[in-house]
């Protein structure tokens, strides 16, 4: 068995080290039950030290040129070796227990896919309230969050990826096709709650209210033609750090 760890990365050199740190600890869960792993970041047309710090850190570093989060994704699949690949956004930090969850899930058999509950250490309210939403929704119609996801490397493949037509929620219309192939083989799709997985919450503060509230509500009047397009996704492409 091998597990490949992609991390996408645009501009991370403030958090990337961190992040690479803890999957470095982690993957010891694998590790303890013999199975191979590697680490890919792909940089995704960075003007910072971010490949730099990931080649520091002994990671595969792959270029993709087009800023979006669903390129960066590919393209570090398209380089990965793994049975198994696991995406882990450049501003979180797993655990060795989450990582532990996630060899159990892949042991088991029964899983094609899964995602992880996110938490976020932040004193704003009102991001600690979209958080706890986002987990009752993602526990409860099995949604997976970009920042967190393992796949099976094969049904990934053949899904068709993360859709290069989407610039955010693209996670999303992933995990519909995912769940579709899982229902087909009588696997399942899981969210993992145990350890939820530690992420960012630099969005809260860099983005306020008012520019999340006419995002979502630009996207719905839109039935969600917005989200092809890099300018209305501004919250992941403007280069706020």
């Amino acid at each position: 068995m091998k597990i490949s760890v992609v991390i996408p990365a645009f501009n991370e050199e403030k958090l990337l080290a961190a992040t690479l740190r803890a999957v470095a600890t982690a993957m010891a869960a694998f590790g303890q039950r013999g199975w191979m792993t590697e680490l890919i970041v792909c940089d995704n047309n960075s003007t910072d030290s971010t490949a730099e710090l990931a080649r520091r850190a002994g990671a595969t570093v792959v270029f993709e040129p087009i800023n979006q989060i669903s390129r960066a994704r590919n393209a570090g699949a398209a380089a990965a070796s793994g049975d198994w690949l696991l995406f882990i956004d450049a501003d979180s930090v797993p655990t060795v227990e989450l990582f532990e969850d996630v060899a159990e899930q892949i042991a088991g058999g029964r899983c094609l896919a899964g995602g992880s509950t996110v938490r976020m250490h932040s004193e704003v309210g009102w991001g600690q309230a979209l958080c706890r939403l986002w987990n009752w929704l993602s526990l409860r119609r099995h949604l997976l969050a970009g920042s967190f996801i393992f796949c099976d490397a094969a049904a990934f493949r053949a899904v068709g990826r993360f859709s290069e037509e989407l610039f955010a929620s693209e996670e999303l219309e992933l995990s519909r096709r995912l769940k579709k192939r899982a229902a087909q083989q009588g696997k399942a799709v899981v969210i993992l709650d145990r350890h939820p997985l530690l992420t960012s919450d630099r969005k809260v503060h860099l983005y306020s209210r008012w520019e999340w509230l006419t995002f979502l509500v630009r996207v719905t009047l839109g039935l969600g033609r917005p989200l092809r397009r890099r300018e209305a996704c501004s919250q992941w492409y403007d280069g706020r750090r």
